[in-house]
């Protein structure tokens, strides 16, 4: 598999590890910290790394900019996408 960030593979294991457990908006905001650090071209190395849209990124990287959460005190709870008496 070709390398996709520049970090080493072991690192880029760990960090998919964590991205998998973060709520919807901090995974958001990790990728958006992350394609920040890697400058030009990150925001698709980090799409590609944790297999999300680019606007996503772009839309973390937004929200790192903000000063307020507007959202502070709304976070999804994952679903198991089976409904409920199916």
């Amino acid at each position: 598999m070709k390398k996709v960030t520049g970090y080493e593979p072991a690192i880029e294991i760990k960090m998919q590890r964590l991205f998998a457990t973060l709520s919807e908006k901090d995974r958001r905001r990790y990728a958006g910290i992350e394609a920040a650090k890697l400058g030009y071209g990150g925001i698709e190395s980090i799409s590609t790394l944790f297999g999300i849209d680019p606007k996503t990124v772009r839309r973390g990287l937004q929200e790192l900019d903000l000063t307020d959460d507007p959202a502070s005190d709304r976070v999804r709870k994952k679903r198991s996408g089976a409904k409920n008496g199916d």
